[in-house]
C-alpha cells in the first residue's frame, strides 16, 4: 500500500458492529469485506460473538477464519448495552460498589483479552462507567485502577493492547482523565487509549484534530462519526460540526496504524446504508488513502464535511451542560 499523499500512515478505515446489530456477524463481516472496509469493531454482544455462550473459543476460532478469509482486520469492542444485565444499560460497570458486580465486568474484559488475541486484533477497547451515586471521586479512581489491573496483566501476557475510551459523562469523561488514570497506574506498556473523534467534538477544550496529536503516544484505537459541540449524540457524516480533512491527516502524521472505525449505534436500522455511505465519505476527506487494492481511492475527490469548525475551539462544556437525546448515552 502507498502512504497517502499528504505523507505519513496510510489510514484503515472499519465499521463498527454494534451499529449493524440487525445482520447476522457473518452476513455483517461480509458486507463490508464487500464494500471495501480495511477491517471491523466488532462488539461483544448476545448477537455478534456472545462472550457469555458456551463454547467461546470455538466460535472465535470461526470468526478468526471468516475475518482471514475476507482480508478484515478487527479490533474488539466491549460497550454492548445489556450483555451482563438485561435490565442495567452497560451494568455493571468497574466502579460498582460491590465487589461481586465488579468482577463481572472483569471476567468480560479477561474474556475480550483472549478473544482479542485468539482474532489477532489490534486492540481491546473498554471504558470506566459513569459514577456509582454515594461514591466520591477518589474511591472511584481508586476501583478504577484495582479494577483494570488484572485486565492490563491479561492484555500484556497476550500482547494485546487494552484501549481505554474517554466517554462523556463516565468517570473517565476527558484526555486529562485518561492522563490521571495513566499515571495512577505507573504509565504500564499495555495501556493505550480509545479516541472518539465525536466525543473530542462534544466536550474537549481543543479541536479534534489537535485532539488527535496530543493523544498520539498512547493512541491504540480510533472510533469516528459525526457530532456538535455539548450535545452526545453519533450523528451520520455531515451531519454535524466536524471538520475531517485534518482530522485525518493529523491521524496519518501521527503514524497511527490501526482501524479508524465508523461509530453510530442508533443507525442500525439502516445500518448497511449508512455502512455503504461512510466509507466513501471518509475517503474523499483523506485524499489518497489507498483501497484495500492498493489504489487510491479518490485523490482528486474534494472532501465532503459538515459544517465549518469555529476559528477556535470554544471553552468545554460542564459534564452536566453535556446533552444526552433520549434515554443517555448514544452508545
Amino acid at each position: 500500500m502507498t502512504p497517502p499523499e499528504t505523507g505519513g500512515t496510510p489510514l484503515r478505515f472499519g465499521y463498527g458492529t454494534n451499529g449493524l446489530a440487525d445482520l447476522r456477524l457473518d452476513d455483517a463481516l461480509a458486507l463490508l469485506a464487500d464494500l471495501g472496509y480495511d477491517g471491523v469493531g466488532l462488539t461483544l454482544d448476545h448477537m455478534h460473538l456472545d462472550p457469555l455462550a458456551p463454547l467461546l473459543a470455538a466460535r472465535t476460532r470461526r470468526v478468526a477464519h471468516r475475518l482471514q478469509a475476507l482480508g478484515l482486520q478487527v479490533t474488539v469492542e466491549t460497550g454492548a448495552r445489556y450483555v451482563l444485565d438485561p435490565r442495567r444499560k452497560h451494568g455493571p460497570t468497574l466502579l460498582d460498589a460491590e465487589p461481586d458486580d465488579r468482577a463481572r465486568r472483569i471476567d468480560l474484559l479477561l474474556r475480550a483479552v483472549q478473544v482479542a488475541a485468539d482474532l489477532g486484533a489490534h486492540a481491546v477497547h473498554c471504558f470506566s462507567g459513569v459514577l456509582v451515586p454515594g461514591t466520591d471521586e477518589d474511591t472511584a479512581w481508586k476501583r478504577l485502577a484495582e479494577s483494570l489491573t488484572p485486565v492490563l496483566d491479561a492484555a500484556a501476557a497476550a500482547g494485546v493492547p487494552l484501549a481505554v475510551e474517554p466517554e462523556p459523562g463516565h468517570l473517565l469523561a476527558t484526555l486529562d482523565d485518561f492522563d490521571r488514570l495513566r499515571r495512577t497506574l505507573g504509565d504500564p506498556d499495555h495501556l493505550g487509549l480509545t479516541l472518539d473523534i465525536g466525543h473530542c467534538q462534544c466536550l474537549e477544550p481543543l479541536p479534534p484534530a489537535d485532539c488527535v496529536r496530543r493523544a498520539a503516544p498512547w493512541l491504540k484505537h480510533v472510533q469516528i462519526e459525526d457530532m456538535r459541540r455539548g450535545v452526545h449524540e453519533h450523528l451520520p457524516f455531515g451531519e454535524g460540526e466536524i471538520d475531517f480533512p485534518p482530522v485525518l491527516e493529523a491521524l496519518a502524521e501521527a503514524g497511527y496504524q490501526g482501524l479508524t472505525v465508523v461509530e453510530l449505534p442508533r443507525h442500525s436500522h439502516a445500518g448497511p446504508r449508512y455502512a455503504a455511505d461512510s466509507l466513501p465519505f471518509l475517503r474523499a476527506a483523506a485524499p489518497g488513502t489507498p483501497t484495500r487494492s492498493g489504489t487510491p481511492a479518490h485523490p482528486a475527490a474534494p472532501a465532503p464535511t459538515g459544517r465549518a469548525a469555529p476559528p477556535a475551539a470554544p471553552a468545554p462544556p460542564t459534564a452536566s451542560a453535556i446533552r444526552e437525546p433520549r434515554e443517555g448515552s448514544t452508545r
